[in-house]
């Protein structure tokens, strides 16, 4: 039985238009003049941690603490500022699929599996209305390394239930081969949705339990019996 549901949150949970991809432009711009360089490199499946140390690394900034901190100091203001602009919206499916999962015998406890940072994963999904299901996660100020991010939300979730949890106990939700890549290193059965970056033969080559064009496709109790 599923006991803990981790959700990725681009391109599996919602899509914001674009407003992601250019705060990050716009804050590297106003603090650094590196803007054009967030347009060379592709963000599905990445860290925001580790997006930008590469950026710093091409654009020849030390990748301080304090660089760290202008960086995302400014990209919150912005990514707040632009998904009022933005025509984002929930992925097809997703407010139902919650609502299933919480509707449950015994419910999962919902978490978020994400390259976000955790303030950025909240701005995006209060925009949405759907930040307050999910009680835990791991997230990129954890680690740049979304193989170790999983492993944090993991924990978290067993100390939320009082108890280590196995891999056949958790579920990952997500959109990427990269998604699939942190599941299986948590040993977490996978839900591959193609509403995100990634195509399904993509995602079928990788193997998870389920593939799914969008979460209308399956039900709650589908995955977690």
């Amino acid at each position: 039985m599923i006991r803990l549901a981790l959700f990725d949150i681009d391109g599996t949970l919602i899509r914001t238009g674009g407003a992601g991809v250019l705060a990050f432009s716009r804050a590297l711009a106003n603090e650094f003049r590196l803007g054009h360089l967030a347009e060379k490199l592709s963000f599905a499946g990445r860290t925001d941690t580790g997006l930008v140390r590469e950026i710093f690394h091409l654009g020849g900034i030390e990748p301080t603490p304090e660089n760290f901190q202008r960086f995302f100091d400014c990209y919150v203001f912005w990514l707040d500022h632009l998904l009022e602009k933005t025509h984002g919206h929930p992925c097809p499916g997703v407010t139902a699929f919650l609502a299933q999962l919480q509707a449950l015998p015994q419910p999962p406890v919902l978490g978020l599996l994400t390259g976000n940072i955790r303030l950025g994963a909240e701005i995006k999904l209060r925009r949405y209305q759907l930040w307050e299901p999910f009680v835990t996660g791991g997230f990129a100020d954890d680690h740049e390394d979304r193989c170790r991010i999983a492993a944090a939300a993991r924990d978290r979730g067993s100390h939320l239930l009082g108890r280590e949890l196995v891999g056949e106990e958790i579920l990952v939700v997500g959109d990427t081969p990269l998604d699939i890549r942190c599941c299986r290193a948590i040993q977490a059965r996978m839900l591959a949705v193609c509403t995100g970056g990634a195509s399904r033969a993509d995602l079928a080559a990788h193997q998870p339990e389920w593939l799914v064009n969008d979460l209308r496709e399956i039900s709650a109790a589908d995955v977690c019996a």
